[in-house]
């Protein structure tokens, strides 16, 4: 029995676009490995065109960061009548912006740190805002560009001297930024897989050669450890595993998501985002949970695929 043509798109247009190839070919591989009629299209310099030439079944989406995270290729593939992997249209540009996600973790009372939201046109008065930011977040505090993956525009600042430096940097990056309350605790991350029936991957606790779980640690060899399973209670775990599911169907998440936590000194876990995309590189921390629980890498690329396929497109 013939498989479905399967079209994995990859690299694109973000800061991403490196780790985008290196999933894109793993996905690819597997893929093939699996007996699936595949082929990788890069987005970036690729028309539309080349989209509808190749007429795939579906659409493998390993694209990370914007312009393939957000919701716009999801858009575009919807016009195109074509199914794809992973989140909708909505779910997936919710996802990327940090800013969105908390406003909805709020409203869902879903523990999350405490933050701040800086508009790089009306930032107009540094000094006052470096003064409210001191008094309602305090230092150290975590400033994030808010539509950026990676932890790229991301920075930790310990110093008041050091702030507006770190914002003015994040703002390079983007318009909008997000100021967090740092919480010094135990990095998790919690790899959720289903569509309407979910199930919570074994936990991963992060530990990092650097201050935290930045650009370089993500994809350095030797510079990151994943810890599974994590070393936290049980209690804890299932704490976790149940807020995961709680983010992903808050969204409206579909295939697969990561959800990331710091869990404090006092036991409480706290969601710092969630990866609608993530990545699926040899270093990546999807496939490591998915081996923890028995699912090989193939396994794992097979079981998303025909979730992308049981999904209506309109019913996104």
């Amino acid at each position: 029995m013939l498989k479905e043509k399967i079209l994995v798109l990859m690299g694109g247009y973000s800061e991403e676009r490196e780790v985008s190839l290196r999933s894109g070919a793993a996905v690819l591989n597997a893929l093939k490995n699996l007996g699936y009629d595949a082929a990788a299209l890069d987005l970036k310099g690729s028309s539309v065109q080349a989209i509808a030439d190749y007429n795939p079944d579906l659409v493998f989406i390993a694209l990370h960061g914007k312009d393939g995270e957000d919701g716009t290729v999801q858009g575009l593939l919807e016009i195109m009548g074509i199914p794809y992997t992973g989140s909708g249209v909505a779910s997936s540009a919710i996802g990327i912006n940090k800013v969105l996600t908390k406003k909805i973790l709020m409203y869902e009372r879903i523990p999350t740190a405490a933050f701040a939201i800086l508009k790089k046109h009306d930032f107009i008065s540094p000094e006052r805002e470096l003064q409210s930011l001191l008094e309602n977040i305090g230092l150290p505090m975590v400033i994030k560009a808010a539509t950026q993956g990676s932890s790229i525009g991301t920075f930790i600042v310990h110093q008041e001297s050091d702030v507006l430096v770190a914002i003015e940097a994040a703002f390079q990056y983007d318009s909008e930024v997000l100021v967090e309350k740092f919480i010094d605790g135990i990095e998790v991350t919690s790899t959720i897989i289903g569509n309407e029936l979910t199930r919570v991957l074994p936990l991963i606790e992060i530990t990092s050669a650097n201050e935290f779980y930045d650009f370089e640690s993500k994809y350095t060899p030797g510079m990151c450890n994943h810890i599974i399973p994590a070393r936290i209670e049980k209690h804890l775990q299932d704490k976790v595993a149940d807020l995961s599911e709680r983010v992903y169907k808050s969204l409206s998440c579909r295939g697969y998501a990561r959800v990331d936590f710091i869990i404090d000194k006092t036991g409480n876990p706290f969601v710092l985002e969630i990866n609608t995309i993530p990545g699926m590189t040899e270093m990546s921390l999807v496939p490591d949970a998915a081996r923890a629980a028995g699912i090989s890498f193939e396994e794992l690329v097979e079981r998303i695929a025909r979730l992308g396929l049981e999904t209506p497109i309109r019913q996104r």
